[in-house]
Protein backbone atom coordinates (compact mmCIF):
# COMPACT_ATOMS: atom_id res chain seq x y z
CA UNK A 1 0.00 0.00 0.00
CA UNK A 2 2.78 2.45 0.94
CA UNK A 3 4.49 1.81 -2.41
CA UNK A 4 1.27 2.72 -4.23
CA UNK A 5 0.90 5.91 -2.16
CA UNK A 6 4.42 7.03 -3.01
CA UNK A 7 4.00 6.11 -6.68
CA UNK A 8 0.73 8.05 -6.89
CA UNK A 9 2.09 11.13 -5.17
CA UNK A 10 4.95 11.81 -7.58
CA UNK A 11 2.81 12.02 -10.75
CA UNK A 12 0.37 14.23 -8.86
CA UNK A 13 3.14 16.63 -7.93
CA UNK A 14 4.49 16.58 -11.47
CA UNK A 15 1.02 17.27 -12.86
CA UNK A 16 0.53 20.24 -10.56
CA UNK A 17 3.91 21.66 -11.53
CA UNK A 18 3.17 21.18 -15.23
CA UNK A 19 0.04 23.30 -14.86
CA UNK A 20 1.80 26.10 -13.02
CA UNK A 21 4.33 28.40 -14.61
CA UNK A 22 6.96 29.51 -12.13
CA UNK A 23 6.88 33.00 -13.60
CA UNK A 24 5.78 36.34 -12.23
CA UNK A 25 6.73 37.76 -8.87
CA UNK A 26 5.76 37.65 -5.20
CA UNK A 27 3.60 40.27 -3.50
CA UNK A 28 6.63 42.51 -2.98
CA UNK A 29 7.43 42.52 -6.69
CA UNK A 30 10.49 40.31 -6.27
CA UNK A 31 10.98 36.71 -7.35
CA UNK A 32 11.22 33.64 -5.12
CA UNK A 33 14.91 33.15 -4.36
CA UNK A 34 15.92 36.47 -5.89
CA UNK A 35 16.90 37.95 -2.52
CA UNK A 36 18.10 34.72 -0.89
CA UNK A 37 21.37 34.62 1.06
CA UNK A 38 22.11 38.35 0.92
CA UNK A 39 21.75 40.77 2.60
CA UNK A 40 21.78 39.11 6.01
CA UNK A 41 19.45 40.98 8.37
CA UNK A 42 20.21 40.36 12.05
CA UNK A 43 16.68 41.19 13.15
CA UNK A 44 15.20 38.87 10.54
CA UNK A 45 17.50 36.08 11.74
CA UNK A 46 16.41 36.64 15.35
CA UNK A 47 12.73 36.71 14.39
CA UNK A 48 13.16 33.53 12.35
CA UNK A 49 14.71 31.76 15.34
CA UNK A 50 11.88 32.87 17.66
CA UNK A 51 9.15 31.97 15.18
CA UNK A 52 10.68 28.57 14.42
CA UNK A 53 11.05 27.68 18.09
CA UNK A 54 7.58 28.91 19.12
CA UNK A 55 5.91 27.23 16.16
CA UNK A 56 3.50 24.35 16.90
CA UNK A 57 5.63 22.30 14.52
CA UNK A 58 8.42 22.50 17.11
CA UNK A 59 6.66 22.74 20.47
CA UNK A 60 3.94 20.13 19.95
CA UNK A 61 6.27 17.21 19.14
CA UNK A 62 8.65 18.28 21.92
CA UNK A 63 5.76 18.21 24.38
CA UNK A 64 4.77 14.80 23.06
CA UNK A 65 8.31 13.50 23.52
CA UNK A 66 8.25 14.71 27.12
CA UNK A 67 5.03 12.76 27.73
CA UNK A 68 6.55 9.57 26.31
CA UNK A 69 9.56 9.96 28.61
CA UNK A 70 7.35 9.38 31.67
CA UNK A 71 7.20 6.00 33.42
CA UNK A 72 8.35 3.78 30.55
CA UNK A 73 5.53 4.92 28.26
CA UNK A 74 8.00 5.15 25.37
CA UNK A 75 9.00 1.50 25.60
CA UNK A 76 5.45 0.24 26.15
CA UNK A 77 4.09 1.98 23.06
CA UNK A 78 7.07 0.79 21.02
CA UNK A 79 6.53 -2.82 22.10
CA UNK A 80 2.81 -2.60 21.31
CA UNK A 81 3.41 -1.08 17.86
CA UNK A 82 5.96 -3.75 16.91
CA UNK A 83 3.70 -6.56 18.12
CA UNK A 84 0.46 -5.35 16.50
CA UNK A 85 1.69 -3.20 13.54
CA UNK A 86 -1.82 -1.66 13.31
CA UNK A 87 -1.20 0.60 10.29
CA UNK A 88 1.25 -1.21 8.03
CA UNK A 89 0.54 -4.83 8.92
CA UNK A 90 4.11 -6.04 9.43
CA UNK A 91 7.50 -4.80 10.56
CA UNK A 92 8.97 -5.20 7.08
CA UNK A 93 6.14 -3.31 5.37
CA UNK A 94 6.47 -0.53 7.94
CA UNK A 95 10.19 -0.29 7.25
CA UNK A 96 9.56 -0.10 3.49
CA UNK A 97 6.77 2.45 3.95
CA UNK A 98 8.98 4.81 5.91
CA UNK A 99 11.47 4.90 3.03
CA UNK A 100 8.90 5.21 0.23
CA UNK A 101 6.98 8.01 1.95
CA UNK A 102 10.16 9.89 2.84
CA UNK A 103 11.42 9.71 -0.73
CA UNK A 104 8.07 10.92 -2.07
CA UNK A 105 8.25 13.95 0.22
CA UNK A 106 11.85 14.53 -0.81
CA UNK A 107 10.86 14.56 -4.46
CA UNK A 108 8.07 17.03 -3.76
CA UNK A 109 10.50 19.25 -1.85
CA UNK A 110 12.88 19.26 -4.81
CA UNK A 111 10.20 19.91 -7.45
CA UNK A 112 7.98 22.45 -5.70
CA UNK A 113 10.41 25.42 -5.96
CA UNK A 114 10.17 25.16 -9.75
CA UNK A 115 6.55 26.32 -9.52
CA UNK A 116 7.28 29.37 -7.36
CA UNK A 117 7.32 32.77 -9.11
CA UNK A 118 10.91 33.78 -9.82
CA UNK A 119 10.63 36.38 -12.57
CA UNK A 120 9.42 36.61 -16.14
CA UNK A 121 12.71 36.07 -17.97
CA UNK A 122 15.24 33.26 -17.97
CA UNK A 123 17.92 35.68 -16.79
CA UNK A 124 15.87 36.35 -13.66
CA UNK A 125 14.50 32.85 -13.19
CA UNK A 126 17.68 30.74 -13.21
CA UNK A 127 19.82 32.63 -10.68
CA UNK A 128 16.79 33.10 -8.40
CA UNK A 129 16.10 29.37 -8.39
CA UNK A 130 19.75 28.56 -7.73
CA UNK A 131 19.92 30.93 -4.77
CA UNK A 132 16.70 29.55 -3.35
CA UNK A 133 17.84 25.96 -3.73
CA UNK A 134 21.11 26.78 -1.93
CA UNK A 135 19.16 27.97 1.11
CA UNK A 136 16.72 25.07 1.10
CA UNK A 137 19.33 22.37 0.60
CA UNK A 138 21.48 24.10 3.22
CA UNK A 139 18.59 23.84 5.68
CA UNK A 140 18.22 20.13 4.98
CA UNK A 141 21.98 19.57 5.27
CA UNK A 142 22.12 21.39 8.61
CA UNK A 143 19.26 19.28 9.91
CA UNK A 144 20.99 16.06 8.88
CA UNK A 145 24.26 17.15 10.47
CA UNK A 146 22.66 17.98 13.83
CA UNK A 147 20.75 14.70 13.86
CA UNK A 148 23.91 12.72 13.05
CA UNK A 149 25.76 14.49 15.88
CA UNK A 150 22.99 13.69 18.37
CA UNK A 151 22.89 10.05 17.29
CA UNK A 152 26.61 9.74 17.96
CA UNK A 153 26.38 11.64 21.24
CA UNK A 154 23.43 9.74 22.74
CA UNK A 155 24.04 6.20 21.47
CA UNK A 156 20.52 5.03 22.24
CA UNK A 157 19.83 1.41 21.29
CA UNK A 158 17.12 0.87 18.70
CA UNK A 159 14.05 -1.10 19.85
CA UNK A 160 15.01 -4.00 17.56
CA UNK A 161 18.61 -3.92 18.80
CA UNK A 162 20.04 -3.38 15.32
CA UNK A 163 22.26 -0.41 16.27
CA UNK A 164 22.82 2.33 18.84
CA UNK A 165 21.63 5.19 16.61
CA UNK A 166 18.01 5.42 17.67
CA UNK A 167 17.85 9.00 18.99
CA UNK A 168 16.67 11.09 17.24
CA UNK A 169 14.97 9.66 14.16
CA UNK A 170 16.71 10.66 10.95
CA UNK A 171 13.72 9.58 8.84
CA UNK A 172 11.37 11.78 10.89
CA UNK A 173 13.70 14.77 10.86
CA UNK A 174 14.12 14.48 7.09
CA UNK A 175 10.39 14.05 6.47
CA UNK A 176 9.44 17.09 8.52
CA UNK A 177 12.28 19.10 7.01
CA UNK A 178 10.95 18.28 3.54
CA UNK A 179 7.40 19.14 4.57
CA UNK A 180 8.44 22.45 6.13
CA UNK A 181 10.11 23.48 2.88
CA UNK A 182 7.32 22.18 0.65
CA UNK A 183 4.60 23.94 2.65
CA UNK A 184 6.50 27.22 2.71
CA UNK A 185 6.87 27.00 -1.05
CA UNK A 186 3.15 26.32 -1.39
CA UNK A 187 2.59 29.65 0.37
CA UNK A 188 4.38 31.38 -2.52
CA UNK A 189 2.21 29.83 -5.28
CA UNK A 190 -0.93 31.91 -5.77
CA UNK A 191 -2.40 29.45 -8.28
CA UNK A 192 -2.86 26.91 -5.47
CA UNK A 193 -4.79 29.28 -3.20
CA UNK A 194 -7.95 27.19 -3.10
CA UNK A 195 -6.34 23.83 -2.41
CA UNK A 196 -3.29 24.94 -0.44
CA UNK A 197 -4.61 23.98 3.02
CA UNK A 198 -5.49 20.47 1.82
CA UNK A 199 -2.04 20.01 0.27
CA UNK A 200 -0.29 21.23 3.41
CA UNK A 201 -2.32 18.91 5.66
CA UNK A 202 -1.64 16.00 3.30
CA UNK A 203 2.09 16.69 3.53
CA UNK A 204 1.94 16.68 7.33
CA UNK A 205 -0.03 13.42 7.35
CA UNK A 206 2.56 11.78 5.09
CA UNK A 207 5.39 12.99 7.33
CA UNK A 208 3.56 11.65 10.38
CA UNK A 209 3.21 8.36 8.50
CA UNK A 210 6.98 8.24 8.07
CA UNK A 211 7.46 8.70 11.80
CA UNK A 212 4.91 6.11 12.86
CA UNK A 213 6.25 3.62 10.31
CA UNK A 214 9.65 3.84 12.01
CA UNK A 215 7.99 2.97 15.32
CA UNK A 216 6.12 -0.02 13.85
CA UNK A 217 9.33 -1.14 12.14
CA UNK A 218 11.10 -1.31 15.50
CA UNK A 219 13.71 1.25 14.43
CA UNK A 220 12.70 4.04 16.81
CA UNK A 221 10.83 4.77 20.00
CA UNK A 222 8.02 7.37 19.75
CA UNK A 223 10.18 9.97 21.52
CA UNK A 224 12.93 9.48 18.91
CA UNK A 225 10.44 10.27 16.17
CA UNK A 226 8.92 13.26 17.95
CA UNK A 227 12.27 14.87 18.72
CA UNK A 228 13.35 14.22 15.13
CA UNK A 229 10.17 15.90 13.86
CA UNK A 230 10.76 18.93 16.11
CA UNK A 231 14.38 19.25 15.00
CA UNK A 232 13.48 18.87 11.34
CA UNK A 233 10.88 21.60 11.56
CA UNK A 234 12.82 24.00 13.78
CA UNK A 235 16.15 23.97 11.95
CA UNK A 236 14.57 24.05 8.50
CA UNK A 237 12.07 26.78 9.32
CA UNK A 238 14.77 28.89 10.98
CA UNK A 239 17.28 28.67 8.13
CA UNK A 240 14.64 29.09 5.43
CA UNK A 241 12.97 32.11 7.02
CA UNK A 242 16.26 33.73 8.04
CA UNK A 243 18.02 33.54 4.68
CA UNK A 244 15.40 33.33 1.93
CA UNK A 245 14.49 37.00 2.56
CA UNK A 246 10.90 36.45 1.42
CA UNK A 247 8.06 38.80 2.44
CA UNK A 248 7.54 38.32 6.16
CA UNK A 249 4.45 37.45 8.16
CA UNK A 250 6.08 36.93 11.53
CA UNK A 251 4.26 36.22 14.78
CA UNK A 252 7.17 37.71 16.71
CA UNK A 253 8.59 41.22 16.57
CA UNK A 254 12.18 41.44 17.76
CA UNK A 255 14.09 44.64 18.43
CA UNK A 256 17.34 45.66 20.09
CA UNK A 257 17.62 49.09 21.68
CA UNK A 258 20.52 50.84 23.42
CA UNK A 259 20.33 51.88 27.05
CA UNK A 260 22.84 53.41 29.39
CA UNK A 261 25.78 51.06 29.89
CA UNK A 262 24.29 48.38 27.65
CA UNK A 263 21.29 47.46 25.60
CA UNK A 264 17.93 45.79 25.74
CA UNK A 265 15.91 43.30 23.74
CA UNK A 266 12.20 43.72 23.08
CA UNK A 267 9.96 40.82 22.01
CA UNK A 268 6.35 41.27 20.97
CA UNK A 269 4.08 38.32 20.18
CA UNK A 270 0.94 38.42 18.01
CA UNK A 271 -1.85 35.93 18.65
Amino acid sequence: MSRRIAAALLPAVAAVLSLIAGCGTLENGRGWGQDALWPIDGQRVARAACDAFLSPGTLVPLAGAAVFAVDGFDERVSDWAIKHTPIFGSVDRADDASTYLKQALRMEMLLMPLATPSGDTLEQWVPAKLRGYVVELGAKTATGSVVAFLKDATGRQRPDGSSDRSFPSGHASSAFSYVTLANRNLDSIDALEGIRPALEVTNLVLAAGVGWARVEAGKHYPSDVLVGAALGHFLTAFIHDAFMNLPEDSNVDFDFFPIENGGGIELAFRF
